[in-house]
């Protein structure tokens, strides 16, 4: 597979038997990171051919193959281990994927992902932020800067710069609204001061079926309560995006002389 690593059965290689390869390859000390880290934690499933491990400065091995050896001082500072194969952790692993990145809705997608999931807290991400390379720091910047105001998908972030771009009125960003002491919903976006909500409605961005039939379970509570709840899918606030605004600048006008809705919001936490 491998210089000095081979294969002691035929056929295809799978996904653990290339990392393993890798590790052995690098030798002593080696992490896996990188998208194959992704996969193995969950966040994001595998589509490359390259397996990144983390080697320590002693390492003299270099790239080959499918192997790409990052030789760092900085070593995980929490292994993840899976029999003999050690993994870095969440926080390693999406920051050393976002460098090698270059589109910023992919970026969003592999940060929001692992925070939406709980894999990793927002905390984690900056502490890796600040002890990492400069290399790719800006972009990695960029999208913790989303994400810990609020936006918890690429598609909120598209309606959040459409928003900035159309001059609308700044909404929380997944607040907590409660009537009295009960969890009325978390909308994406919320105006208090016009009992307006935006919700992004994608499949792709909903971790299953059931939670998209929450999304719609929550619409039904939020009008019940005099909330005016508007839906707009990805494709559109990309393609129709001054008409949306123009929908939302409508929404927020037309709360002018009525009455509020008796919701307390929090922000996201």
């Amino acid at each position: 597979m491998l210089p000095g690593v081979y294969l002691a059965s035929g056929g295809s290689t799978t996904l653990r038997q290339r990392a393993a390869a890798a590790c052995l390859y690098a030798g002593p000390g080696a992490a896996v990171s990188g998208p194959a880290a992704l996969a193995w934690h969950g966040i994001r499933p595998y589509d490359g051919d390259s397996i990144d491990v983390l080697a320590p400065l002693q390492c003299r091995k270099r790239s080959v193959g499918f192997v790409r050896v990052h030789r760092t001082g900085v070593a995980p500072n929490v292994a993840h281990g899976d029999g003999d194969l050690i993994y870095a952790p969440p926080a390693r692993a999406i920051a050393d994927t976002v460098r090698q990145l270059r589109d910023g809705a992919d970026i969003r997608a592999v940060v929001a992902a692992g925070v939406q999931q709980g894999k990793v807290q927002v905390w984690q991400l900056a502490a890796e932020l600040e002890s990492g390379p400069v290399r790719g720091s800006a972009r990695l910047r960029r999208a913790l800067a989303e994400v810990a105001g609020g936006v918890r998908s690429t598609a909120e972030a598209d309606l959040v710069r459409l928003i900035k771009r159309e001059r609308l009125p700044m909404p929380m960003l997944n607040p907590r609204l409660f009537v009295g002491e009960e969890l009325l919903a978390i909308p994406d976006a919320w105006w208090p001061d016009a009992g307006v909500a935006a919700e992004v409605d994608s499949r792709q961005w909903h971790l299953s079926p059931a939670d998209w039939e929450r999304t719609m379970a929550r619409h039904s509570r939020m009008s019940a309560h005099g909330i005016i709840v508007l839906h707009y899918p990805p494709s559109r606030i990309r393609q129709d995006g001054h008409e949306v605004a123009a929908e939302i600048r409508s929404a927020l006008a037309a709360a002018h002389g009525r009455r509020l809705p008796l919701v307390r919001a929090l922000p996201a936490r």
